[in-house]
């Protein structure tokens, strides 16, 4: 059996914010926001919506395009960092508003690389037979861990002015909250006999984790290593906000990505020539054209979309590969490569031909 994209879907909360609407609630600015991420504009939940809300209509988007109804699914991975509850996560919740069948609900924790990672466990389910059809789901809401408390001024577009105090708190945090964004993005993903002159479907995965630069990307609250495992202080003193060491990321991202791209290349006599579309996870425009050119890639050989929609972590493979598909860059036979890198230290790879 061979895994193929039998239909894709994504969906961001009606709650576009600017750069400038991100200016009256902290020290910041659209070009300061744009120098150092290309971000432009991302959007946010309103209080109250969880994470797996988002994944409803993202997973039925999917469902539609692969022509599924959801009884067909008999497995859902769920990629988050931002799950319903510390626990049991989303996914059982997720099943329940989908209204899918008793069908086993798998929660994973890879941050930013978690697609790639369940790109690798559908796969094995379905070229092992043991499942059919994998609802593959990325979704976050980054809204609990932000510190703001003025969300009506960044999503209702109240003209209020925020404390100074208040607006002095949320400035302490800027080079990593204007990063983030809320949505949703799934791949129905279905196991089909392979044909001896049909290379459709997936190819290879690769993925690694390194331990030693864990705390490159975390969040330094919540868990057995407190006790309590939550409390006030967290919030009080900002912990719960990830810790982003933007320039050692950056480092790492711009040499790891491109290693781990012509690697998996290299292991199936390929070259970065061969490839027609690439799709990095969507963390930081500046990484994203680093990697591009350490790469040798032209620009339509590149697809991003984070200048609209921020970086949505587990989230942001599954939406820019949407996105693509619709923009008519991911044609049949074309040779796709995903890569992410996130927090854990985790990163990976896949090659995919459509």
């Amino acid at each position: 059996m061979r895994t193929v994209i039998r239909g894709t879907g994504m969906y961001v909360p009606p709650h576009p914010v600017d750069n400038h609407r991100m200016a009256r609630v902290m020290d910041t600015s659209h070009e300061w926001i744009v120098q150092r991420t290309g971000i432009v504009t991302r959007h946010f939940a309103p209080p109250g919506t969880a994470t797996s809300d988002l994944a409803v209509p993202a997973a039925r988007a999917a469902l539609d395009d692969a022509g599924l109804e959801p009884d067909a699914v008999d497995y859902v991975v769920f990629a988050t960092m931002t799950p319903d509850y510390y626990f049991p996560g989303s996914a059982p919740y997720f099943q329940r508003k989908l209204g899918l069948r008793d069908v086993p609900c798998l929660d994973i924790r890879q941050q930013c690389a978690g697609f790639i990672y369940g790109l690798q466990l559908a796969d094995a389910l379905i070229r092992s037979g043991q499942r059919r059809n994998v609802l593959l789901v990325g979704a976050e809401v980054h809204g609990g861990f932000m510190p703001w408390k003025c969300w009506d001024v960044l999503i209702d577009g109240a003209d209020r002015e925020v404390p100074a105090e208040e607006y002095e708190w949320n400035t302490r945090f800027r080079d990593r909250t204007v990063l983030f964004g809320d949505g949703a993005g799934a791949f129905v993903l279905a196991g089909e006999p392979r044909g001896e002159k049909d290379d459709r479907g997936l190819i290879d995965v690769l993925v690694y984790t390194r331990g030693e630069l864990a705390e490159k990307l975390h969040t330094p609250a919540g868990g057995s290593a407190f006790r309590p495992y939550f409390s006030a202080d967290m919030e009080r003193t900002g912990a719960i906000v990830p810790i982003v060491e933007g320039r050692e990321v950056y480092k790492i991202a711009v040499t790891l990505m491109p290693q781990i791209v012509e690697e998996i290349l290299a292991r199936n006599g390929m070259t970065t020539a061969d490839l027609d579309l690439v799709v990095m996870h969507q963390a930081n425009l500046r990484i994203n054209e680093a990697v591009q050119r350490r790469l040798g890639l032209p620009d339509e050989k590149v697809f991003n979309n984070i200048q609209r929609y921020g970086n949505t972590t587990a989230a942001t493979i599954p939406m820019a590969f949407h996105e693509a598909r619709q923009a008519g860059l991911a044609k049949p036979g074309d040779l796709v490569c995903f890569v992410g890198l996130g927090s854990g230290l985790n990163w990976g790879a896949v090659l995919y031909r459509c």
